[in-house]
């Protein structure tokens, strides 16, 4: 069953994306989000039963690395392109509001 959105479905979701839209906007996304959720609706008729939930379509590893003590930057060289510092701290402007 093709779905075809209204130019209010289409305004209310340019509302809750918080987008301004001109009229040729309106138009030209009521087809393509149309097209969006005709092509979802297909996928929603495929037969999943089959499928694990956890399936993947590529081998995933971990790829993190190990972690393991090392020594430290010492302070000069951290902070050496610091636009402020103090002593051996960023100094940032505070932010009271």
């Amino acid at each position: 069953m093709p779905v075809k959105l209204s130019r209010e479905q289409v305004l209310h979701i340019a509302e809750l994306a918080k987008l301004e839209l001109t009229e040729t906007e309106v138009e030209l996304f009521a087809g393509q989000l149309s097209e969006i959720l005709e092509y979802a609706e297909k996928l929603n008729c495929l037969d999943t039963e089959a499928i694990p939930p956890t399936a993947q379509v590529i081998d995933q590893r971990n790829v993190i690395r190990p972690d393991t003590v090392r020594p430290s930057l010492p302070p000069d060289q951290v902070l050496a392109n610091a636009p402020q510092r103090q002593d051996d701290y960023f100094e940032v402007k505070p932010i009271l509001d």
